[in-house]
């Protein structure tokens, strides 16, 4: 009897369960919120394992958020004819991921990285590198019990919208009840969900819900005023400590070039306040001009290129997936046609064909 009892209360704790979960992922999808991959070192690993792939079968790209945005994958793919490895960071100097692939005598492919200037050249290594530090210590210690567990949790993602734990988490959720705020300490401000969602290559893209609401386009801008990245507008690095990254670069693309390597800096669109305070800051000539020179690396500044250059951010820092498509097309065609860039002869006349909009050449 009391056996029958334990199997009726499991049974009604299923059905509670599977309507509750039912039900959260109704709301979320309800709410237009797509699919998203929680963007962990695990999905970075999966990514950094493909770095070996022949120099004409892919291109690798690292760098900060802005490089994840404004890169749409499968129209690189679809046009190119090769894949893109998505290596870049959110919130993260890329250096130590050039230096990660300069020290693998394995990695000869081509390499663009992307230069976000405050991060890039950041003073706080321990903020601006402690993302790229740890997912490299993961990737060189992942176990096989860890990669048949991101198989599943690849699985279960690609199915199911609350599982994106960095947006529905019930610790993220609880956060943003909101707490007295205390006197000397940092309260890390709540980005709007619709903002920062990831798909399965670890492309970043807006949600609908994020570009159909100015509003909460403007709380990312307050976001980035509150973080710095909009409002600092103490200068930059200098002397001997700007002349030390560079040369920390330079050793790093020297050994990619030295086993037949291609490197190629990006410099990715930015608008309004935020491109404002950069400019300021990092002014190009101290900055990416020397670094370019230093490094003797070429280079692709959004300003310098009509295709590139009248982008407009939704919240001042990177693309909606509209203009992703337009600017990967327009920067394609750059990398062929000015940086001598090789890509299958069978896909050029894809590239030939495809429309560009009125952003373009």
């Amino acid at each position: 009897m009391e056996s029958k009892n334990f199997i009726k209360a499991g049974i009604l704790a299923f059905l509670l369960i599977t309507i509750f979960l039912i039900s959260w992922e109704a709301y979320w999808r309800s709410n237009r919120f797509p699919v998203s991959y929680n963007d962990d070192a695990s999905l970075w690993s999966t990514k950094r394992k493909e770095v070996y792939k022949p120099a004409d079968a892919a291109t690798i790209f690292i760098g900060s958020s802005r490089i994840k945005y404004d890169l749409d994958i499968p129209t690189w793919q679809n046009i190119t004819g090769e894949k893109a490895i998505q290596l870049a960071m959110v919130g993260t100097s890329p250096r130590p991921l050039l230096a990660d692939l300069a020290n693998d005598k394995e990695f000869r492919g081509k390499l663009i990285i992307d230069v976000t200037e405050g991060l890039f050249f950041g003073r706080n290594k321990k903020r601006t590198e402690k993302s790229a530090v740890e997912g490299i210590e993961y990737y060189k210690k992942w176990t096989p019990a860890q990669k048949f567990s991101a198989r599943i949790n690849y699985f279960l993602e690609s199915q199911f919208v609350f599982l994106d734990k960095d947006k529905f988490g019930l610790n993220e959720l609880l956060s943003e009840i909101g707490n007295p705020k205390r006197k000397g300490v940092f309260e890390r401000p709540h980005f709007p969900k619709g903002f920062g969602l990831t798909s399965a290559q670890r492309q970043s893209f807006m949600a609908e819900s994020f570009l159909c609401d100015t509003m909460q386009q403007k709380r990312q801008q307050q976001n980035w005023l509150i973080t710095g990245g909009a409002s600092d507008r103490s200068l930059g690095i200098k002397g001997d400590s700007l002349e030390m990254i560079f040369k920390e670069v330079k050793e790093a693309i020297d050994k990619i070039r030295g086993r037949g390597g291609k490197v190629l800096f990006v410099r990715t669109p930015s608008s309004g306040t935020y491109l404002e305070t950069e400019q300021l800051v990092y002014p190009r000539q101290k900055y990416w001009d020397a670094l370019l020179a230093y490094t003797n690396t070429p280079g692709i500044y959004f300003k310098d290129y009509p295709g590139l250059a009248s982008f407009i951010c939704p919240e001042w820092s990177h693309l909606k997936p509209a203009d992703a498509i337009v600017f990967t097309k327009n920067l394609i065609e750059i990398l062929r046609l000015e940086k001598g860039w090789n890509f299958p002869q069978n896909h050029i006349t894809t590239l030939n064909n495809s429309k560009i909009s009125n952003h373009g050449f």
